[in-house]
């Protein structure tokens, strides 16, 4: 192992133990709060996190033992099985963040029909067609056998076999898989984004003009509080902003790399640089420690259930009660309030 391997390595380490541990506490969350398994939002939550529990456990230690060993890391049967798991969570995982994403694209541009246009029954025929369009791409290339070890990614992952006919057939496969998983997913998130962040800079502008109406007619107001409004009315702005930057920011730093990567191999004249191919792999692996922080453990929802369960395992009250209303964090976060 040269240095740059040894850095990947741990790397993979580190993202493995982020990963498990807060898929894990969402999981927790949602077995402990009836609310929050009674919204629609938490089975597109609970099928992510599931999946980058999945992706945690079996992918990843997986890359880590090729990084280390610089060969196959399993026999043929489970690093077929591992590169079957990669292609099926992979896609998963992309197609529940764009679920997530028209899920709140629902509750906050249509706030008064969320109810009637996402039921729980519609979000599961979502997550149904999320596990049969994985299943579908996954078996498929575990028919052609386009399941193998990858030296270049140090995996067990997508691999055409050596005949030049198959090799027409894999490049085709590859792209439509991409094409529907990354590029589509990639698309809703933008779409429903942009929506969303349209939806919420429009009311950020009417509370404003409010704010300023208010304080033109409280003449005798301190200058210190006018100025504390002044800041409040640019972090509202910089909130929204920043909030959907994240979700499309982290999708495309994390996924886009790769799926470019895998795309371009395909050109007979490209070679993929093994060091490249190993960061390309790790970047994709940083999305499930990311995904729990952006959709839920930093909400105050989760935080409240969170600090419910330590109290019950140290037997003592570590949230003291308070005049606020926890129903703003359920339907609510995906109105107005919670986006901006």
């Amino acid at each position: 192992m040269d240095f740059a391997e040894i850095i990947f390595a741990l790397f993979i380490v580190v993202v493995a133990v982020v990963s498990l541990l807060s898929n894990l506490l969402v999981l927790l969350c949602f077995v402990h709060s009836t609310e929050i398994r009674r919204q629609v939002p938490g089975v597109f939550t609970m099928n992510l996190s599931f999946c980058n529990i999945l992706i945690t456990v079996l992918n990843m230690p997986a890359t880590l033992v090729g990084i280390i060993r610089k060969q196959q890391p399993f026999g043929d049967c489970a690093c077929h099985t591992v590169s079957f798991l990669e292609t099926f969570l992979t896609a998963n995982t992309m197609l529940s963040m764009a679920a997530l994403s028209i899920d709140r694209w629902i509750a906050v541009v249509f706030p008064l029909s969320y109810s009637t246009k996402m039921r729980y029954k519609d979000a599961l025929i979502m997550v149904f067609y999320s596990w049969l369009h994985s299943f579908t791409f996954s078996l498929t290339a575990l028919l052609f056998s386009w399941v193998d070890y990858s030296d270049v990614y140090a995996s067990c992952t997508l691999q055409p076999s050596e005949e030049g006919s198959d090799r027409i057939k894999f490049t085709v496969f590859t792209v439509v898989f991409h094409a529907t998983s990354f590029m589509l997913s990639l698309l809703i998130l933008c779409f429903t984004y942009l929506k969303v962040l349209k939806v919420a800079r429009f009311h950020c502008k009417r509370i404003d003009i409010i704010t300023m109406q208010t304080l033109f007619l409280l003449v005798d107001i301190h200058p210190s509080v006018k100025q504390r409004c002044l800041a409040e009315q640019k972090r509202r702005k910089q909130r929204a902003t920043k909030k959907i930057s994240i979700f499309i920011g982290s999708f495309i730093i994390c996924f886009a790399p790769y799926v470019i990567t895998r795309l371009a191999e395909l050109l007979p004249f490209v070679d993929i640089n093994r060091h490249w191919g190993i960061i390309s792999k790790c970047l994709t692996y940083s999305k499930a420690a990311s995904d729990p922080f952006a959709y839920s453990l930093l909400r105050q929802q989760y935080k409240k259930v969170l600090v419910i369960v330590v109290n019950r395992l140290l037997r003592r009250d570590l949230y003291p009660s308070s005049g606020h209303n926890s129903s703003l964090d359920t339907e609510n976060d995906y109105c107005l309030q919670r986006i901006s």
